[in-house]
């Protein structure tokens, strides 16, 4: 019996890890879900979004599907999906990216699997305020010991990336690929102009493709990748960076196989995983029973993946597969200015249901 933590998130969460739950019980996986809020419903009942419950639960179950949460723009508590990838030290942000026939794109088959580094780099959240002394104290820092000259008004926000996070980040791409029969790996960064910290990212990549030979190793500037995978998507595979390149790449990769309703994330560490949606939680959506619940199911999948459940993880997999494939039922996203076969999150749901054998 696995115990699994369930957050339902927030916004459009509830009614997509409904969907999840009902589809994942079918599949016969001996699964105890213990269910904790996070977010604004936790902020409610709590007083944080990120209890102390919730921290409990991830930490003695070590296996979390989680809806999106809310993240206040500009103001207000900060990412609690970054906030939980950093407390449980889940340095690994796994993100494939596959077309199913069906789905809207303009590509014929596109097979891609981004691995992002996910607790340094910009997200680390070490961030200096404009106007504050300590902010003024590092502008002062730096003009005397760079002779660079920052303005007086200006917020800083640090970019660290260490050998330690970079080499395990590599390491686990290479190791992925060989794991999945992968060929080709591909470190995207921008060391042309950040040479002390995306350089170093590089460094250590060419270190650790040492290690693994039989994989082809490869690096592509972070903007030049972004042309190269809208022109030709196939020439890659899997492809390793750091954090915030990791953010960006996967939201451009999921736009060239039919958008975030379809795309999943394994946030992955020493003995925790947790596993969600990429897209966040539309809140303008909540409560309407429209959007796509695929995402939440993929991320199940590689739940059931990580578990060692690959029938089920394949069941999964082929039952979304031949929803998206007939388009009979399928949410609006899929069927783009259409109105035949476009159904509700819930009917989506139990047309997948009914393909599970």
């Amino acid at each position: 019996m696995y115990k699994i933590t369930l957050v339902p998130g927030d916004g459009i969460g509830p009614e997509i890890t409904r969907v999840a739950r009902k589809i994942v019980d079918l599949l016969g996986v001996p699964i105890e879900w213990e269910e904790v809020p996070a977010g604004e419903e936790a902020m409610a009942k709590y007083g944080s979004p990120m209890p102390e419950e919730l921290l409990s639960s991830i930490s003695r179950n070590k296996i979390c599907l989680k809806g999106p949460i809310t993240t206040p723009i500009g103001g207000g508590y900060r990412s609690i999906n970054v906030a939980l990838r950093q407390h449980f030290k889940l340095y690994a942000n796994l993100r494939p990216i596959k077309l199913y026939a069906g789905a809207p794109s303009r590509y014929s088959a596109i097979d891609l699997v981004i691995v992002r580094e996910n607790t340094e780099d910009l997200y680390c959240g070490i961030e200096f305020q404009k106007d504050k002394e300590e902010t003024v104290e590092l502008i002062k820092f730096v003009e005397a010991t760079k002779k660079r000259k920052i303005p007086l008004d200006s917020g800083i926000s640090l970019k660290p990336n260490s050998v330690t996070a970079s080499e395990r980040i590599a390491r686990f791409a290479f190791a992925y690929a060989v794991k999945n029969g992968r060929k080709k790996v591909t470190a995207v960064h921008k060391a042309n102009i950040l040479k002390y910290s995306d350089g170093l990212f590089l460094e250590c990549c060419r270190r650790v493709a040492l290690e693994f030979p039989a994989i082809v190793f490869e690096d592509r500037i972070v903007d030049n990748m972004c042309m190269q995978l809208v022109q030709k998507p196939e020439l890659y595979d899997v492809m390793v960076m750091p954090n915030l390149y990791g953010d960006i790449l996967s939201d451009l990769c999921a736009g060239l196989v039919g958008g975030l309703g379809v795309t999943a994330s394994a946030n992955i560490g020493e003995d925790i995983a947790l596993f969600e949606a990429v897209h966040g939680s539309a809140p303008k959506y909540k409560g309407q029973n429209k959007v796509n619940p695929t995402a939440l199911l993929l991320a199940a999948g590689l739940m059931l993946d990580y578990l060692g459940e690959q029938t089920a993880a394949e069941k999964l997999d082929k039952a979304i597969a031949e929803v998206i494939l007939e388009g009979k039922a399928v949410t609006y996203d899929l069927k783009p200015g259409k109105t035949e076969g476009v159904v509700g999150t819930r009917e989506m749901g139990e047309a997948i249901k009914s393909k599970i054998k």
